[in-house]
């Protein structure tokens, strides 16, 4: 479940980015600072397995990255998707070709994993908002259902489960994946 943190009165975009990182992280929604359920087994092992799997395939031939945790600034808010997935040119470079620390755009690919008491109706919330600011493709990933909810611009909302193939960035067609792979990495036998 997000928590509101109670602030007297609302507070600017400006105000929240310099106040200090909390663990978990805070998001800025509306003027309201929201900070983040601690992540448990289920969501915490495929926030930290998945982004490997699309850096195999993305990163040796440079076509995307995937982040955890990363901090998106854009469009007033600033949130923190449990994964944020860029295609290898828009990922916000310095001079010497370094990665910047601030992130003032929106995901191509973002992907949030439900937490038992967490409300679906927030995270799709901050789906739906990147997607109307250019985000291509949007995962509620719940892994008690196992289930993906796939979210894409101008579509309705599809579920993929067991064999069914999840959609992935196009610059990523090389990642085939079915919702039962995703879950296979919560196994460890």
């Amino acid at each position: 479940m997000v928590t509101s943190i109670q602030s007297p009165s609302k507070i600017s975009l400006e105000e929240f980015l310099l106040l200090p990182e909390t663990k978990p992280a805070s998001e800025y929604v509306d003027g309201q600072i929201y900070q983040k359920d601690m992540p448990q087994g289920k969501h915490s092992t495929l926030q930290s397995e998945f982004p490997s799997v699309i850096n195999r395939v993305g990163k040796p031939q440079k076509l995307a990255f995937a982040f955890t945790e990363l901090r998106c600034t854009f469009d007033g808010r600033s949130i923190v998707p449990d994964i944020a997935v860029f295609e290898w040119p828009r990922i916000p470079l310095n001079a010497k070709g370094e990665i910047e620390n601030r992130f003032e755009i929106p995901p191509d690919w973002i992907i949030e994993i439900l937490s038992p008491d967490q409300s679906s109706t927030r995270v799709i919330n901050k789906i739906l908002f990147c997607l109307k600011n250019q985000t291509k493709l949007g995962w509620l990933i719940d892994p008690e259902e196992r289930l993906v909810i796939v979210f894409k611009p101008q579509h309705e909302p599809e579920i993929k489960e067991n064999e069914d193939i999840l959609p992935v960035l196009d610059v990523l067609s090389g990642l085939q994946l079915s919702a039962t792979n995703l879950f296979e990495l919560l196994s460890f036998n």
